[in-house]
């Protein structure tokens, strides 16, 4: 501070030290710390890279996950209905703040909610025919494809160093899996030939655990080598170790004129080999090439294993020691944005598999997925023509640092909503915590 307050303009050679600073000019401290903390900022290193048909897909996501979560809170009453004012306790969690109206969210989609009023007055939601018909639905959906989804769970315990991962961590992944809402209690106790709960290992630890039950070396392959080598289960006696596969990159086209200047970067990283993410990593040094090409293959992993090959970027930083992923991990998916693509919109960031869509469309749709493209049809909820004006006019330029070495880390600030939600514990993360950008 001395050394800035000696070069500042308005101070002179005479002026004595210890009154120095009734002279400074506090705008001009302002302005020299926004120069030193914001040139760096997620914000400004990802705007440059949006692309507007995954920035809708995060708009329509925002929406979804609104009818969603009501549709959950409904489903845990006894009757399937709740009045406007319990509902209000799960503003946060529904992610739609004051002075917008809980009850004007709910009259804009007639065709899934009703509204009624009591002989006292008081305004109670329910579902309508359409809605609970899409409910059962859903679960029939889940039902049929819990198979699948218990693989990936315990393809996701093969991952982890420890082989266990806390169930509270798993519940970020809930919908993106396409697990019940009772996974925790008696879903996860259905396939005791894959995993177990466990109690917690450290003191004060009230956290309960899901453990691998038995390794499957036919389970222990990427879904890229799946695809590259054309089958969908490896022998039994497949062994995970280094792994010299290429993975699939897309850019928005008028990135052509970089990706010329960067070429051969990309191919270096390409060409290089890396762990599969099933391997052991933990003698791996971390902000080694290989460390940090490893993690990309575990990002992938677990982006290829959810249905909308989409994820909250805070969902993958819980679990950086447990896949052995590196701190800065925002900054490793800004770098590879032609593997992955990182929407900002909001507080929450958003990170794509971009291989996995054609324009703002899947290119495989799990039928859960279709199912939830059913639900939004039902929906009358718009966004603002001005933000979708601005949505249309998002600039897709260059970014000369999308291959460089970066050493700012992205300043982040994870909040933490403890508010007791009673029958429904933990399920509801999807709103749970936010990463603000400061």
């Amino acid at each position: 501070m001395l050394n800035l307050i000696g070069r500042h303009p308005c101070f002179s050679a005479g002026i004595n030290s210890s009154v120095v600073f009734l002279f400074i000019d506090s705008s001009a401290i302002l302005q020299w710390h926004r120069s030193m903390t914001t040139s760096k900022r997620v914000q400004d290193r990802s705007k440059k890279k949006r692309v507007h048909d995954l920035e809708i897909v995060t708009e329509k996501h925002k929406i979804l996950s609104k009818v969603l979560l009501i549709f959950e809170v409904l489903k845990q009453e006894p009757q399937q209905i709740i009045s406007i004012r319990e509902l209000d306790h799960y503003r946060r969690q529904i992610n739609l703040p004051k002075p917008h109206k809980i009850s004007a969210f709910l009259r804009k989609s007639p065709k899934l909610f009703e509204l009624y009023k009591d002989h006292r007055g008081i305004l109670w939601c329910g579902m309508t025919k359409e809605a609970e018909d899409l409910v059962q639905e859903e679960e029939a959906i889940i039902e049929q494809h819990s198979d699948k989804a218990a693989e990936l769970v315990t393809r996701m315990l093969m991952m982890s160093v420890d082989k266990r991962l806390a169930l509270d961590k798993i519940a970020h992944f809930r919908r993106d899996l396409g697990l019940p809402m009772d996974f925790r209690n008696h879903w996860v106790r259905r396939f005791p030939d894959h995993f177990r709960v466990v109690q917690p290992f450290k003191p004060y630890d009230e956290s309960e655990y899901l453990e691998l039950a038995n390794w499957k070396s036919s389970w222990a392959v990427t879904e890229l080598e799946r695809r590259a080598l054309g089958f969908m289960q490896a022998p039994d006696d497949h062994i995970a170790g280094p792994l010299s596969l290429s993975f699939p990159m897309k850019f928005p086209p008028d990135y052509k004129q970089v990706l010329s200047r960067y070429k051969g970067k990309i191919e270096n990283f390409q060409k290089r080999e890396y762990l599969s993410p099933y391997a052991d990593a933990r003698e791996l040094k971390a902000g080694t090439l290989e460390f940090n090409k490893r993690a990309v293959a575990v990002m992938h992993e677990l982006l290829s294993f959810t249905i909308g090959k989409r994820l909250v970027t805070d969902y993958l930083t819980h679990f950086r020691k447990e896949f052995v992923m590196p701190q800065k991990l925002m900054r490793l998916l800004l770098k590879h944005f032609g593997i992955f693509y990182v929407s900002e919109r909001g507080k929450r960031f958003h990170v794509f598999l971009n291989s996995a869509y054609e324009g703002s469309e899947l290119i495989e749709k799990h039928p859960l997925i279709v199912w939830r493209e059913k639900v939004l049809s039902f929906v009358g909820y718009r966004k603002k023509k001005e933000t979708m004006d601005t949505l249309s006019n998002l600039r897709e330029s260059e970014d000369d640092d999308m291959f460089e070495n970066e050493s700012e880390d992205e300043s982040v600030q994870v909040e933490t909503n403890k508010q007791t939600m009673g029958n429904l514990g933990g399920d509801f993360l999807e709103n749970e915590s936010e990463i603000e950008i400061e």
